[in-house]
């Protein structure tokens, strides 16, 4: 089986290559990638190279393919696995497999450390070192997309199950968030703020009496109310207010303000930037959880803290990188019950944009860039439909679907480019 993919030779070095996979063994399974979402996780990757921990040594001899959020079809199943899963399932990947058996030992994970697998290639071998964590998900909701998106997603929710609190006089942590609690997202309006927002309104075991969403940019803000509404979240028992914090000389006292002075019970802070982290700090209540989910590209990456308040109010913090299996699995669920991830997604494209998309893109602004594994496009904004297509009827058409759809990718447009796009 030939396969299409990009693969990393060293800091900066991707490739578009046509290369022939072997055969799988019987505790392997042959798989067709239908769409990956990029990922800064991969910038990082691709831009550090062997420097990266999950990256090996030897990648200019045996290069990887990269990508990591992907989905797809089961093509063929080895001997060992026939009895789980059968040709034609659709999938979804866990990459954190902590496998200590893999290329750099318990970091190694799909779309950093193989040369076999990766989200951005046409089709992939499923090794057994991913097989054997379970770490291969059955999807059967509708598109390939939200299970794209899962892993994402999965980072969110694992971020809201690794929050915790204490009770004086004890010595147990109660984990997650505070039910009716307050709680704000700083920075809250990029990629994962908005699954955060998703998540928190449609979950049905705990939420929130309040969600302060922040960020400084009115436009981001005003999108992301448009997708998800404060009536909405009302209508799901949540006071949702989405604050501008550049439009304020004091943004921690606005923002303790709007808790009614109490603070915040649970703090996510989704940009690494000092001054943000510190904010979320400043606001926390007594017993407050601030949770560092934006990971930072320099390892000598610093903030304040207020250590009086550790003291003497019990605040405290926990960082969070990703989710784990069970995780993924509510990840996938929440799809089942309605949740739809498209409101992450800005940008479409094919195999062919990957590299440039991949090495540009902290410059590339909105959400998520998806991309198609088998097609050729260039990799287009969904706001930029309406333009091209005065001159393309496939982006017209396009358009016009995602508009039945609040402007929002959807099964129906993925259904249309599968079908109408150009090959790669």
């Amino acid at each position: 089986m030939k396969t299409k993919a990009v693969r990393l030779y060293g800091k900066k070095d991707l490739r578009l290559e046509e290369f022939e996979l072997p055969a799988i063994k019987e505790d392997e399974i042959l798989a067709k990638v239908v769409s990956d979402s990029i990922c800064m996780s991969s910038y990082k990757a691709a831009t550090q190279g062997t420097d990266h921990k999950r990256i090996p040594n030897d990648v200019a001899e045996k290069p990887i393919i990269i990508g990591h959020e992907f989905a797809g079809e089961i093509v063929e199943v080895g001997a060992k696995w026939q009895s789980k899963f059968k040709p034609g399932q659709k999938y979804s990947i866990q990459p954190a497999i902590y496998y200590e058996g893999g290329p750099v030992g318990v970091l190694s994970a799909p779309g950093y450390s193989y040369q076999h697998i990766g989200g951005d290639a046409t089709y992939v071998i499923i090794p057994k070192d991913v097989l054997e964590q379970d770490c291969l998900l059955a999807y059967d909701g509708p598109g390939y997309y939200p299970a794209s998106l899962a892993e994402p997603l999965s980072c969110v929710i694992g971020a809201m199950h690794a929050n915790y609190h204490t009770k004086p006089g004890s010595y147990i942590h109660q984990m997650e968030i505070v039910q009716g609690g307050k709680m704000a997202i700083l920075a809250g309006v990029g990629p994962m703020g908005l699954a955060a927002i998703n998540y928190v309104i449609r979950r049905e075991d705990r939420k929130p009496s309040l969600m302060v969403v922040t960020d400084i940019d009115q436009s981001r803000l005003d999108r992301a109310a448009s997708i998800y509404s404060p009536e909405w979240a009302k209508e799901n028992g949540i006071e949702l207010i989405y604050l501008n914090t550049g439009n304020t000389d004091d943004p921690v006292a606005k923002l303790r303000e709007v808790s009614g002075g109490t603070g915040y019970n649970d703090v996510f802070v989704f940009a690494p930037v000092p001054p943000v982290i510190e904010q979320g700090d400043a606001i926390l209540s007594n017993d407050g959880c601030l949770n560092f989910f934006a990971g930072p590209s320099k390892p000598d990456f610093t903030a304040k803290m207020n250590f009086y308040n550790v003291h003497y109010a019990s605040t405290h913090i926990v960082g969070t990188s990703g989710g784990n299996n069970d995780d993924m699995v509510e990840s996938l669920a929440m799809f089942g019950k309605g949740l739809d991830p498209a409101g992450l997604v800005t940008h479409i494209g094919g195999l062919n944009s990957v590299i440039n998309t991949t090495l540009e893109l902290p410059s590339i602004p909105g959400g998520k860039k998806l991309i198609y594994t088998h097609k050729d496009m260039p990799l287009t904004a969904i706001s930029d439909f309406e333009e091209l297509g005065k001159s393309d009827s496939f982006y017209a058409d396009l358009d016009a679907i995602c508009k039945k759809h609040n402007g929002l990718w959807s099964v129906e447009a993925e259904d249309y480019l599968l079908a109408k796009a150009k090959d790669i």
